[in-house]
């Protein structure tokens, strides 16, 4: 998995790393031992990042949480096309 985050051209070095240690799933208490801030600095360079409207990104290589709509059909049946099934009560 990765994580990408789209508008950081928009953010301060300290508020980047805010933002990528709390968009990973840090606490504000395990942010603030790691960058020797406070809970209020923590708070505010986030909040500040935020109004600047970064978007986050998860990246999921090779994997594909969806299955195509038609995954069982034919690949060179029509779309749409159903096949006609037998009656079941003769």
């Amino acid at each position: 998995m990765q994580v990408e985050i789209r508008g950081v051209e928009e953010l301060s070095f300290r508020e980047r790393q805010v933002v990528a240690l709390k968009e990973t799933g840090l606490s504000t208490e395990e942010i603030c031992r790691r960058l020797k801030i406070s809970a209020s600095t923590v708070a505010n360079l986030y909040g500040r990042a935020r109004r600047k409207g970064y978007q986050v990104v998860i990246i999921l290589p090779g994997s594909s949480l969806i299955p195509p709509e038609d995954a069982d059909a034919d690949p060179g049946a029509e779309p749409g096309a159903e096949e006609a099934m037998p009656d079941e009560r003769e």
